[in-house]
């Protein structure tokens, strides 16, 4: 296949908010499109709007990656090496996630459980599922555009504490850490990982708090976060915070004793 070829991104969550942004600024840039998530009627019907909007090509797979049968039909898609059907993947946006804001005490079980299965499980099976292919076509000489993935983590996941977040905060951080790690195995092979912290971005998982009267400064648009993370990829840079405020939070935390932050979380709860 000409090295030339339009490039592919597989979109997970992107039947809305950050996911949604990704494939909207994708489309504008030229990918075609797999968009991935549980509302299929969502997606299909982004999928047309893109295709009429800028001509490209986008697939709708639905799937819950939180059960077996749905990531492991992700997971087919991204092995494809490159089919008329089925292009390569060049970049998959690890997107989807779920959050939760009570204590861990009165949270449901399955709830848990579906958090860690999506925010951990799904994330690195996804991953490992892309890399094999994209490091076998670089070797290959098959392309030489970049190839890679991006995880979106959370600045949760650099607390060393969160009382009433403290699933959803600690699988973020291995999102972090994870792909930071895999960041360096990547980069002989010359591909791209980069995981992005948001801060907070009005979407439905934070609907409560913009109910609340939240002020404007504790968020940051999706379409910022979406532009900052692929210009970050683009770069090779492995992590990347949007939005000003969020990356000055990022270098007090960095500073900010761990005895001493969880006092003040302590007083906070």
């Amino acid at each position: 296949m000409s090295p030339n070829r339009v490039r592919t991104a597989l979109i997970t969550g992107a039947s809305s908010g950050i996911g949604e942004e990704y494939a909207r600024q994708l489309a504008q840039r030229g990918f075609s499109l797999v968009l991935v998530a549980r509302r299929g009627d969502r997606i299909a019907d982004l999928a047309a709007e893109l295709t009429d909007r800028h001509g490209v090509r986008v697939e709708s797979l639905a799937a819950d990656l939180a059960e077996e049968e749905g990531l492991l039909r992700v997971e087919e898609r991204l092995r494809a090496d490159g089919t008329v059907e089925q292009a390569p993947v060049d970049l998959l946006v690890n997107n989807a996630g779920r959050g939760a804001s009570d204590g861990l005490a009165g949270q449901d079980v399955a709830a848990i459980d579906g958090m860690i299965e999506l925010n951990v499980r799904a994330l690195t099976r996804l991953t490992r599922a892309v890399l094999p292919v994209q490091i076998d076509r670089r070797e290959a000489g098959i392309t030489d555009r970049p190839m890679g993935v991006i995880n979106v983590a959370s600045m949760a996941g650099l607390l060393p504490a969160s009382p009433l977040g403290a699933v959803y905060a600690a699988t973020k951080a291995y999102v972090v850490s994870f792909s930071e790690s895999v960041a360096l195995e990547a980069a002989p092979h010359g591909l791209k990982v980069t995981v992005v912290l948001p801060g907070f971005v009005r979407t439905d998982m934070t609907r409560s708090m913009q109910e609340s009267g939240a002020p404007d400064i504790a968020f940051v648009p999706k379409e910022r976060v979406v532009t900052d993370s692929l210009r970050a990829w683009a770069a090779g840079m492995a992590r990347v915070v949007p939005g000003p405020q969020y990356r000055a939070a990022s270098w007090v935390l960095r500073a900010v004793p761990h005895g001493v932050f969880r006092g003040i979380a302590r007083r906070m709860r």
